[in-house]
């Protein structure tokens, strides 16, 4: 039993002050005062958000392939520490997850993870742009999506054929927007930081033009279209126009790309639409360096528009760790991505405390958007869904380190930064995924011991 929390539900519009009852693996009562059950485990969150638990369609997991970046039991304790319940890994491993085999040997090992885990599929095979991947057997193996992200998909006949496929499948084609030719060498948003740093750029136009041909592609098939990270003013511009025309195009959007600028690059830690930067960072800050790359202000407050007016379905992390020898101080050598399962709520508290968002559009965004669209467990504390619930500090602060992360990975640019927002507890159906310890302490103050062991007991920094 969570007493006395501001339970935040968008799925049934509640924003207030209730209590939630939560047994063998369901939610069983949510409401003002709900009876206590005998020999129940009454926890007190006043002062706390109880809500449906985060859900991330775009995690990069590393594995198989890469374990010094990441593997699927470190990604999903750093999932579980940062809010999520169910997260979507992509198919950028060595071996790519191009195979029935590979997709179903994934979901096989993911079933006893703190936290759900679901394979998106390759959309060609080896992720190369050319052969199109068994979609059909991926999906019957569990594949919830299909993409090639790290790179787009260089044949739009394969691309074509793919959304003609989802169309049978009910499932989506999630696209990386890039133009190779145009982005090759850039290591940053091409535009005046670039030039001031004397680095190769990416112009936004590698982006859209890519776009641009998959709308299409979507419109001509008809088949369900999710764009990946967008980035860009124009590119913003280019979905709304698709969406008004009825075309089934989903788009989402990272809170690097919502509150970063390519000023971060370059050391200048200053959130968009806010004057006061924190101290300094390297220069140039290879953690800063991401693919598609952080763009200029105007383009982080349009995206943030695109939230407000509906054309952004939903907030998606693009988890993407590095071990530190992947990220040289020499951008030109570093690899594009940072890391964000457990940053993504005190960045997008940020828009919360700025007025930009409300934390019922933040679990909207996070939770329940994901959740239906995607036909997800979670995004909803209805009696009788799944009891996939997160419990957070709104305020709280705690400073970004290496020893404060979960992740295998602390490629972050927010490094040494103090945020405002922590994650107390995670409850995966109805098993506690993750705990904060001072938040375990304040449990068992009554005298009564709360049983909140499980997942929490190796929710340690791995290594």
């Amino acid at each position: 039993m969570l007493r006395g929390g501001r339970l935040v539900d968008p799925s049934q519009g509640i924003d207030g002050e209730a209590d939630l009852l939560v047994a063998d693996g369901q939610v069983r009562a949510v409401g003002g005062r709900v009876p206590e059950p005998s020999g129940a485990t009454v926890i007190d969150a006043a002062g706390l958000v109880v809500a449906p638990g985060f859900v991330d369609v775009h995690a990069h997991l590393r594995d198989p392939g890469f374990p010094e970046k990441e593997t699927l039991e470190t990604g999903s304790v750093a999932a579980a520490a940062g809010g999520f319940t169910t997260i979507c890994c992509m198919p950028n491993t060595m071996p790519p997850l191009d195979t029935p085999e590979r997709i179903r040997e994934l979901v096989e090992r993911a079933r006893s993870l703190p936290v759900r885990i679901f394979p998106i599929g390759t959309i060609s095979r080896g992720r190369r742009g050319e052969e199109l991947a068994d979609l059909v057997g991926m999906a019957e193996a569990g594949a919830i999506g299909f993409s090639d992200d790290g790179d787009s998909t260089r044949s739009a006949r394969v691309m074509r054929q793919a959304l003609q496929l989802s169309r049978l499948l009910g499932r989506p084609i999630m696209v990386h927007c890039e133009d190779p030719t145009l982005s090759a060498g850039g290591v940053m948003h091409e535009g005046g930081v670039s030039q001031q740093l004397g680095l190769p750029g990416i112009p936004a136009a590698a982006e859209e033009i890519v776009l641009a041909r998959d709308l299409e592609l979507a419109r001509l098939t008809g088949g369900w279209l999710h764009v990946l990270h967008l980035t860009t003013a124009r590119g913003l511009m280019l979905v709304r126009r698709a969406k008004r025309e009825g075309n089934r195009v989903t788009v989402e959007v990272t809170p690097h790309h919502l509150l970063m600028t390519d000023e971060w690059v370059a050391g200048i830690r200053r959130f968009a639409g806010e004057m006061k930067p924190f101290p300094a960072g390297p220069c140039p800050d290879p953690n800063a360096k991401v693919n598609p790359p952080l763009r200029p202000e105007a383009d982080a407050l349009a995206l943030r528009a695109g939230l407000r007016d509906g054309t952004i379905d939903l907030i998606a992390t693009d988890h993407a760790p590095h071990h530190e020898q992947d990220k040289p101080p020499v951008l030109e050598r570093a690899a594009f991505g940072m890391i964000g399962l457990e940053l993504a709520l005190p960045l997008l508290l940020r828009l919360v405390r700025t007025g930009a968002l409300t934390v019922s559009e933040l679990v909207e965004f996070l939770s329940c958007r994901p959740a239906t669209l995607f036909g997800l467990p979670g995004g909803t504390l209805r009696p009788g869904s799944p009891a996939d619930v997160v419990v957070f500090d709104p305020e709280e602060p705690w400073q970004v380190t290496r020893a404060t992360l979960r992740s295998r990975s602390a490629n972050t640019p927010l490094l040494g930064l103090t945020l405002r927002g922590r994650v107390r507890l995670t409850i995966v159906g109805g098993k506690v995924a993750y705990v904060d310890t001072a938040f375990a302490d304040r449990c068992t103050r009554s005298g009564r011991r709360a049983d909140l062991s499980g997942y929490s007991l190796r929710s340690t920094p791995p290594g």
